[in-house]
């Protein structure tokens, strides 16, 4: 049975994408270190991230602001989800084995064989791989808005609603397909 891991980076964020990412471990694929992506020093996790990347089946899917303004930030997270789960399989060599899905949280995307684990990328070294892939990639798209729009400061903060990053907010207002204009710290701004 192979096992895929799912996890998501960026849902609390007020800007950018919801990224979702899954990984299958090769056989007998072992690694040191594995956890939260949020328990682990930036270094590490672009060790880990480095060493997933190159040694295991992986891929991400996101769905921008828009999508999220569009259909609520918990469906645009399960919407991720499941394509980063249905590219990996393409990517997979052996598409004949049983595949089991567990991802991390309350609730899972619409797909066959899933399980919800709360606090999974605690306990799962495959969850807490994809936890690695989605919070890496979240945190680069970061730094690139950043390279873009340097006023908003999204390298430090990486878009969640910092003091700075609300300050920002109201001295330049919010960048449009780039904020999520349906979330109370930005909506707040655009009342006419």
């Amino acid at each position: 049975m192979l096992v895929i891991g799912v996890d998501e980076a960026g849902r609390g964020p007020l800007v950018g994408s919801v990224v979702a990412a899954a990984v299958a471990f090769p056989p007998g694929f072992r690694i040191d270190g594995l956890t939260d992506s949020k328990k682990l020093s930036e270094k590490k996790r672009e060790a880990l991230y480095n060493q997933i990347t190159r040694e295991c089946y992986w891929s991400f899917a996101q769905s921008n602001s828009n999508e999220i303004d569009q259909i609520n930030i918990l469906e645009a997270t399960m919407l991720a989800m499941k394509k980063a789960v249905e590219q990996l399989m393409l990517l997979l060599e052996d598409n004949s084995q049983t595949i089991s899905v567990l991802v991390d949280g309350n609730r899972c995307p619409d797909i066959e064989n899933c399980r919800a684990i709360i606090k999974g990328d605690l306990t799962e070294p495959v969850i807490s791989a994809a936890s690695i892939i989605a919070k890496v990639t979240r945190d680069r798209q970061m730094i690139a808005l950043d390279q873009e729009y340097p006023e908003y400061g999204f390298a430090k903060h990486k878009g969640y609603g910092t003091r700075a990053h609300l300050e920002a907010l109201a001295n330049f207002g919010p960048i449009q397909g780039q904020h999520r204009f349906t979330f109370a710290p930005v909506k707040k701004l655009i009342r006419p």
